[in-house]
């Protein structure tokens, strides 16, 4: 099996560095448009191979898209990161051009890859992807939705003094900070709904935290955050070359689901060798039902930026 990682930056090396210790390939290409930044990544981290006792083989490349031929996944992480104080709205204007561009190389010479989209903002980057790439549905896949979820996993195992491995919680609707949707009615610690644990404001507290979640480590550390995005990507790469099935909450193009059309946002599904394979149906309550259309209003302003571009 052979992965693309393109960009090189925090949240790249860190995908790069989670595949190849899980030897998820036999070939990892690392792509930046930076001379010599994933060349010297890739090198760093072939020298951990001896010590970690991985067998992938990672090369680092400058813009060469020929050595990204016949990958079986690409993931695009390419764009100026957020800074402090800025939205994800705002980087529209320059990651499309980035985007749209990667996507057209990459499909020079890995024309039925699946591609993972990482770029901000993931929602009108993935539906731009989708378009641009005129790949089917199911090979475009928007990673926000599994970083959110573990986020909505770390507060409320935070809350409730537990494992995160042991919560189920998945998080919906637009990958941002005022439309995103903690599903906290159906999250659950082992079978049991955690609202049996949790009073009002607890869970109030938890979801607020979530939905802030991106921002709150912006402006900790100055830039946006990289372990847990690279970490999800990796995941969902794990999932798509090992055909796990897995249930990962992905943004995805939808055709009448949770009553969107024409439209990416992230709702569970699972994701195997061909890509996203299933949406499953969460049975909104009419006030998340609500919540969920508000979320797609505002992604859909955002999408129609890309026909001022």
């Amino acid at each position: 099996m052979k992965v693309t990682v393109v960009g090189a930056g925090a949240v790249g090396a860190t995908c790069a560095d989670n595949i190849a210790r899980k030897e998820l390939a036999s070939e990892l290409i690392l792509l930046d448009i930076k001379e010599g930044v994933a060349e010297g990544k890739s090198i760093d981290m072939m020298q951990t191979a001896a010590l970690l006792g991985f067998d992938t083989k990672i090369k680092g490349v400058t813009n060469d898209y020929v050595a990204t031929e016949n990958s079986d996944v690409v993931v695009i992480t390419s764009g100026l990161p957020r800074k402090p104080g800025m939205t994800r709205e705002e980087l529209i204007g320059v990651n499309a051009g980035i985007v749209k561009s990667v996507t057209e190389n990459i499909l020079k010479y890995s024309p039925n890859t699946i591609i993972i989209v990482v770029s901000n903002p993931m929602d009108t980057m993935n539906y731009l992807t989708l378009k641009t790439s005129g790949l089917p549905k199911n090979k475009i896949i928007g990673m926000g939705g599994a970083l959110d979820s573990a986020r909505f996993r770390y507060y409320l195992s935070q809350e409730l003094q537990c494992s995160p491995a042991d919560l189920n919680a998945v998080v919906v609707g637009g990958h941002g900070d005022t439309t995103m949707i903690p599903l906290i009615k159906h999250a659950t610690w082992g079978s049991t709904p955690v609202t049996n644990f949790l009073s009002e404001e607890q869970q109030q507290k938890i979801v607020a935290a979530t939905m802030v979640g991106g921002a709150t480590l912006t402006k900790l550390i100055g830039t946006s955050a990289w372990y847990a995005p690279g970490a999800g990507t990796a995941a969902m790469v794990e999932s798509i070359l090992r055909d796990e099935k897995k249930l990962i909450s992905s943004g995805v193009y939808l055709e009448g689901e949770y009553g969107q059309s024409d439209i990416s946002l992230v709702v569970p599904v699972t994701i195997g060798r061909n890509g996203w394979e299933q949406i499953l149906d969460f049975k909104l309550s009419d006030e998340e039902q609500a919540a969920f259309n508000k979320s797609a209003d505002a992604v859909r302003t955002m999408n129609d930026v890309l026909k001022t571009l």
